[in-house]
């Protein structure tokens, strides 16, 4: 399966902002599957393989619920967005298998809808034991102050930190400590926002993002490790 770029795709996600019904998806579910999900399974195969020479440990699984999101939005959450039908595409390449949480493993993301691309690696949000491993990893001042030149290095390239979760310092860590900022991070990813319209063009998306996932490899390494620090506790 050749990835052509997702030709279409845009269109098709502006026509879902306009008819957000389950029965608008179903009516048109051969051009999601021939703009988007075959692409999509295209891509992560493809992707894959170029970012197994900066990580030969990651697990492109081009499947629904593996590297690939379902379209249908979970409305039964509290205070989840009720629109049934997601509006832009994602998809994520985790290192090291599919065991736990997909969302919790340190992986390489991008999303794309009519607006934005959206690149990134790391852990958006951490569950308790990726938080406390996290704490408990950047509680050393050598780890704590190389992580944070990294995240500034990565700033100077143009690349974006997730914003802080919380405002007060959590208990082990006080204002007088380098780079202390970073214990108020309620995730550690970078990322970066380029045109919606790079996603068409096959050649330019992979060598794109394929030069974004080497800036950022350092960051990714690290949120991995401590990822395996939260399974062994």
């Amino acid at each position: 399966m050749e990835f052509n770029g997702f030709k279409g795709a845009i269109p098709f996600l502006e026509a879902i902002r306009k008819n957000n019904t389950k029965e608008f998806f179903e009516a048109n579910r051969d051009i999601y599957e021939r703009v988007i999900l075959n692409p999509s399974k295209a891509f992560v195969l493809e992707m894959g393989e170029h970012l197994m020479a900066l990580e030969p440990h990651v697990t492109p699984e081009p499947k629904i619920n593996k590297s690939l999101f379902k379209m249908y939005r979970d409305i039964r959450r509290m205070g989840a967005n009720k629109e049934p039908m997601k509006s832009k595409v994602g998809i994520i390449i985790p290192q090291d298998g599919w065991d736990g949480c997909r969302l919790q493993k340190s992986s390489f993301y991008m999303h794309f809808s009519p607006d934005e691309l959206f690149v990134s690696v790391g852990v958006r949000w951490f569950n308790k034991p990726m938080l406390d491993a996290y704490r408990e990893y950047i509680r050393d001042e050598r780890r704590r102050v190389e992580l944070d030149n990294l995240l500034k290095r990565l700033n100077s390239m143009g690349y974006l930190t997730i914003e802080k979760g919380y405002k007060r310092y959590p208990k082990g860590f006080s204002e007088d400590m380098l780079g202390v900022d970073l214990s108020l991070q309620k995730g550690m990813a970078t990322y970066k926002i380029l045109p919606a319209d790079t996603i068409e063009d096959a050649e330019l998306l992979i060598n794109t993002l394929y030069k974004i996932y080497e800036d950022m490899l350092p960051l990714q390494r690290i949120v991995y490790e401590i990822s395996q620090r939260a399974k062994e506790d």
